[in-house]
């Protein structure tokens, strides 16, 4: 079979070689990868660039602390209505129109956020810094939700999951740019200008890579069998059959909480550590370390499933060790002069807590098939920004000011605010998630299933993964 170079075709078995003939992985899937990559990143950099530095950017536009977290919340805020719009984009109008509209409204949002530095005529900046994000928060709902779908039409079978972890691990390695870049470059309120400048790089060359390099929304020849069947059902009849499967609404209620927990977590965590002593920079510095740490373990349990196909063993063990971490984090993070301990604490909760979210991705889509995967990880999405916000709004209102004298580095002039008993309600809140998952999710691999049906020659090497790993003989895909 003639083909690109860096081009694979499928395995072939004696009995289905002129079938597997028309299985093919294209080298410009690689392309696709970069620019969704690119673009994720960049989308999370901007949702995060004025966290680090909140207390600053409250000061120079005479915001309050409330106003400044709506800059973040308004991510999650936007995601639940158009999120459901954006999974009708991926799986109805496609994946290259998805990528498009993602990067046009990312650039622009990134440009209109930037205008009350750039004139002195305007009188409300906080309507320009919040209509910015807005478009850039409609931006994030088609392009995190595009790995899972990208992975499904362009990627081979061994390489799915390797091709869904370097997508959905790009959003938050633009948190980890965020969280070192904004306090380095803004030292003092003249500097606030320079950094929104910034952050318009990024979003501008994923806009023209978009642009020029993206022709279609898959490729001409399928590299899997369960790429042929991608979005098999319709949109609206791949809802009810989502509502009507229980292991997937386990999965969307468990992993959408644990990225609730994690937006807030990133959102908040300069708000927390600077009432106990602890400067920007090193708020930003255990932010990096939760990302860093958080992409490597997603690299080591995304090749480690690609080989083994072990979805849910692999995402239940991340989720109860990222359960202990958060505890932890709840407790040391109320105590001053713990900087070891706290760096070390947020390098464990994003290496164990990162590390299963393209798992999940992955993981839904196996749970779901045949809903197309635009829905199936979408909705995972959709669901986790709206606990997000509840989680978020609720850790804020459990907050009290407290007028004792202090070590508190907080620079918005007013009394530093108690966290502890917020941070113990996402502790608790994490426990009963990682509970549920355990003992509630199972699921048969009802994709691999397909694919072993349609291919009997690997049979032998997918069915023993087609079903959890209850110690119970496997079994064939249930229907939905």
């Amino acid at each position: 079979m003639a083909g690109l170079a860096g081009d694979s075709p499928g395995a072939a078995g004696p009995l289905t070689l002129s079938a597997l003939r028309g299985y093919r992985a294209y080298a410009r899937r690689w392309v696709f990868l970069l620019v969704i990559s690119l673009l994720s990143c960049s989308n999370a950099t901007l949702w995060l660039s004025f966290a680090p530095v909140a207390d600053t950017i409250a000061q120079h536009f005479g915001l309050s602390t409330e106003q400044i977290n709506w800059l973040s919340l308004v991510y999650l805020v936007a995601s639940i209505p158009f999120g459901v719009v954006a999974v009708w984009v991926l799986d109805s109008v496609g994946l290259r129109w998805a990528i498009l509209l993602s990067a046009w409204l990312n650039f622009a949002g990134s440009v209109i956020r930037s205008l009350p530095c750039m004139l002195t005529t305007i009188h409300d900046p906080f309507a320009f810094l919040l209509g910015g994000q807005s478009l850039c928060a409609l931006a994030q709902t088609l392009v995190i939700f595009s790995p899972a779908k990208l992975a499904a039409l362009w990627f081979p079978e061994h390489q799915r999951a390797t091709a869904n972890m370097i997508g959905t691990m790009s959003n938050p390695l633009g948190l980890l740019v965020a969280n070192l870049l904004s306090p380095a470059l803004v030292k003092k309120e003249e500097d606030i200008p320079v950094m929104l400048g910034i952050y318009t790089i990024p979003a501008g060359l994923a806009f023209l890579l978009a642009t020029a390099c993206l022709w279609e929304s898959a490729p001409p020849t399928p590299p899997s069998a369960g790429a042929a069947h991608s979005t098999s059902e319709k949109f609206l009849d791949g809802l009810k059959l989502l509502a009507r499967n229980k292991a997937y609404i386990i999965l969307a209620v468990c992993f959408g909480g644990g990225i609730g927990i994690f937006s807030s977590f990133s959102a908040l965590l300069e708000q927390v550590l600077c009432v106990n002593g602890y400067s920007n920079e090193f708020a930003g510095l255990c932010g990096a370390l939760f990302i860093v740490f958080g992409v490597l373990g997603a690299l080591a349990l995304g090749l480690y499933v690609d080989r083994t196909k072990h979805f849910t063993g692999a995402i239940k063990i991340g989720l109860c060790l990222t359960s202990l971490v958060c505890v932890a984090f709840a407790l040391v993070s109320q105590l001053q002069g713990q900087t070891v301990a706290l760096a070390a604490i947020c390098s464990l909760f994003g290496f164990f807590g990162f590390a299963v979210a393209p798992v999940a991705m992955e993981l839904a889509v196996e749970c779901s098939f045949p809903v197309g995967e635009g829905a199936a990880a979408g909705l995972l999405f959709v669901l986790g920004q709206a606990e997000g916000v509840l989680i978020m709004m609720l850790l804020a209102a459990l907050t009290v000011r407290r007028a004792e004298p202090s070590f508190s580095t907080c620079q918005d002039g007013q009394d530093p605010l108690d966290w502890k008993v917020s941070m113990l309600l996402m502790a608790g809140l994490c426990v009963l998630f990682s509970c549920l998952m355990v003992l509630f999710f199972h699921t048969p691999y009802r994709r691999l299933q397909a694919e072993a049906d349609a291919n009997p020659s690997i049979q032998e090497d997918t069915c023993p993964a087609t079903s959890e790993p209850s110690g119970h003989a496997p079994h064939p895909a249930a229907t939905l």
